[in-house]
Order: structure tokens, then C-alpha cells, then sequence
């Protein structure tokens, strides 16, 4: 039996927003919360993919929260060492095949060390080719034991032959290791699209894997990524530490990566993001990246990128958004188009939803998921309804404890 959703919901910001300034600024006294409250902190822990980093910078000692902790740590680092097994064996085939690549965001933060094994989840390998080279990268994938998924507007998603998801709280070693496809790097904020290939991709590519061109490019993805998260209400506290971590190793000179070297246009979908991970991490980000920034911002999400937490654009907020986004808007004329897409989903949109149906486990025997459109529209007007990924992860930590 779940608890009341209120309770559900209050616990959840409260552990949310703890786990923020803990891992943040660790060394604060263990919260006196009761059985549930810790429940809900590993949910969202793991919702935010932080359980690892936590096991190592949180000094908190409940004994069944540090069993948890310790536990994916070590779930994470056998899982890392299979990443690591795999993206060598990725360069390989794509040097034979003479096809260049880049491993984007988690692999290349542990590329650069900016995490140690065991630190950070990985979700899948993302990996980003030139168009004309996607056929070729996808016979290398399917030469490797790997089938084509379905394809999203972003990516292709290959999946191995053999293997299933398992079904546990958080990160668990034998999940299958699933590896994305771009051939471009962009996001939809809400309407408009946000690309920053050019920025991304080297400019004299060898076969085989590469890193990003700079330090600059690859701050630039992992905003423009938080930026699309915090669009669609999915933020995560490892994209805030991620920014974080980078943030204190660029010079000044770094940061101009942000700006389109063709047009000189401002990174106003950045500021968002920036601002976030300098309410948590007091100090991250320059005040003059701030500043310069600023300007190009629309006045609403300026205003409300002030005052938004972690918990109101993540998934510790409860509660589906009806118009998520809507507020990153460049026109009324693009507000319109977020209000029509969302009551007359395009085909686009319903194919998505349909292979999110299908391929995510946190999906599987839900009714809402397979309801009509017309149907979920009536629900959401008449009662809120709760997030089916952060149920999910909090019905697992309620069964895990």
C-alpha cells in the first residue's frame, strides 16, 4: 500500500532539496526524518542519479541508507568497468570501418577525470556521427550485438540481442547498456530548436572515438542537455554537479564557446541552467557569464529561473505539468504552437510515446500510459496526476526498505 500522495509529495522536495545542499556542501548533520522520509531520499537519489556520488561525499549515518548507498556504488563501478569494456571495443570497429565518432557527456566527463569509476551512473553510451555516416555506425553497432530499437526526433537507440532491463531500485550491474545515435546535438526549447553540432563535432575527424573539441564544447552540451531537461521538467541533480565539476575548470577564454562563432548569438537558453547550478553551488559560475547572458533571455524565464528549485522542474516534483515548457517561449505565436501540440499531439509525438510504452520498464502495466489522448486531457483537468517515472522509483525504494 502506497502512503497518501500529499505525504509522498512533501517528502520528496523536502529530501530532494536536502540531498541538493548535501551533496553540494557535504558535512551537514543527518536529517532526523522518519522510515518514509529515508524511503523517499533514495528514491530520490536515484530519480537523480546521485546515490553513488552520495555514498561518497554524505557522512549521514543511517545504517539502512549507507547499506543502500554503498550498494550502488558498487553497482555503478562493475557497470562502469562494462562501459569502458565496450567503448574500447567501439573505437576499435570504428577505426576498422573508418568511421569517426564522439562519446558525449558521461563518458567524456570520465574521460576527462572529472569523475572516478563508481561515481557517476551512465544510463547508456551516447555517441554522436555524421549523418552520412549513420548506416555505417549502425552496422557496427549490430556487428557488436546490438539491434535498432526506435528512433526518436534526437537519436537512434540500439539495444543488445540479448539481455533484459531489470527491476530494482536504482542502478543494478547486469542492466543492459543501451547506446544512442545523434547526428545532431539539439533540443527542442519548447518549439524551437537549439543546435550546436558545429560546436561539437572536430573539425578534422579520424576514425574511431573522439573527445570533444574543447572543454567549451562540451559545457555548451551539458547546458544546452539541462536546458532541455529543465524544459521538459526532467532535470536531474547530476546534470547540476556535472556543470559544477566543468565549470571550475574552464578559464575565461572557455566560456566563449557558448556563443555561435558564425552569428555571435547569445546562449539564452543557458541562463537557466547557469542559474540553477549557481543556487546550489554558490561560487560555480562566473557572475560576468551571468551577466552577459542575461540580456538575451526572455523576461519570463528570466524572472522565473530566479526563484525555480530543483524539485519544481525535476522529477521529485510529483505532479504531471499540463504545458511543460510553455514558459521557454521565444513568441506568443510559439506559446500558441506548445498549447496546440499539447492537446493535438502530433504523429511524431505519438509514435514517441508509443515506443516509450513499449521499451521502458517504469511503463510496463501502467493503464494511464495506454489511456486516449482525449482521456489523460479530462484527467488532468479534473485531478492532478501523478509522475509514472518518480511512482515507480518510489514504489521500488518503498519495497527495496
Amino acid at each position: 500500500m502506497l502512503p497518501p500522495l500529499r505525504l509522498v509529495k512533501a517528502g520528496l522536495c523536502r529530501t530532494t532539496e536536502a540531498l541538493a545542499q548535501e551533496l553540494a556542501r557535504p558535512g551537514n548533520p543527518a536529517p532526523e526524518w522518519n522510515e518514509l522520509e529515508w524511503q523517499l531520499a533514495s528514491a530520490a537519489a536515484v530519480v537523480h542519479g546521485v546515490s553513488p556520488l552520495l555514498c561518497h561525499y554524505s557522512s549521514w549515518q543511517n545504517s539502512a541508507w549507507r547499506r543502500f548507498l554503498e550498494s550502488q556504488r558498487a553497482h555503478v563501478e562493475y557497470r562502469h568497468q562494462r562501459i569502458a569494456e565496450l567503448l574500447k571495443r567501439i573505437d576499435a570497429e570504428a577505426r576498422s570501418a573508418g568511421v569517426a565518432l564522439v562519446a558525449l557527456k558521461g563518458s567524456a566527463l570520465h574521460a576527462i577525470g572529472l569523475y572516478a569509476p563508481g561515481e557517476r551512473p551512465m544510463a547508456d553510451i551516447d555517441l554522436l556521427v555524421r549523418k552520412e555516416d549513420l548506416e555505417p555506425a549502425s552496422k557496427l553497432l549490430q556487428s557488436l550485438g546490438y539491434e535498432d530499437s526506435f528512433t526518436q526526433w534526437k537519436h537512434r537507440t540500439f539495444k543488445p540481442i540479448l539481455g533484459n532491463p531489470v527491476v530494482c531500485l536504482g542502478e543494478h550491474r547486469d542492466t543492459p547498456i543501451n547506446i544512442e545515435l545523434h547526428t545532431r546535438i539539439q533540443e527542442r526549447l519548447p518549439i524551437s530548436t537549439v543546435d550546436i553540432t558545429d560546436r561539437v563535432y572536430p573539425r578534422q575527424p579520424s576514425p574511431g572515438l573522439h573527445l570533444y573539441p574543447s572543454n567549451g564544447a562540451l559545457m555548451s552540451h551539458l547546458l544546452l542537455h539541462a536546458a532541455g531537461n529543465l524544459c521538459g521538467r526532467s532535470l536531474r541533480l547530476i546534470h547540476l554537479n556535472d556543470i559544477s565539476l566543468l565549470a571550475n575548470r574552464l578559464l575565461a577564454s572557455d566560456w566563449q564557446a557558448l556563443w555561435d562563432e558564425q552569428t555571435g548569438e547569445s546562449p539564452w537558453w543557458a541562463l537557466p541552467p547557469l542559474r540553477m547550478v549557481a543556487r546550489y553551488y554558490p561560487n560555480a559560475i562566473p557572475h560576468a557569464v551571468l551577466e552577459r547572458i542575461e540580456p538575451a533571455c526572455t523576461p519570463v524565464l528570466r524572472a522565473l529561473s530566479r526563484r525555480q528549485t530543483l524539485t519544481q522542474v525535476s522529477c521529485s516534483a510529483l505532479w504531471l505539468s499540463a504545458l511543460p515548457g510553455i514558459e521557454w517561449s521565444r513568441s506568443v505565436s510559439e506559446a500558441g504552437r506548445c498549447v496546440k501540440n499539447r492537446l493535438k499531439p502530433t504523429e511524431e509525438a505519438k509514435q514517441e510515446r508509443a515506443d516509450m510504452v513499449r521499451t521502458q520498464v517504469y511503463l510496463q502495466g501502467q493503464s494511464w500510459v495506454t489511456l486516449k489522448h482525449g482521456r489523460r486531457l479530462l484527467t488532468w483537468l479534473t485531478r492532478p496526476v501523478p509522475r509514472m517515472d518518480t511512482m515507480y522509483a518510489v514504489r521500488e525504494a518503498l519495497e527495496h526498505f
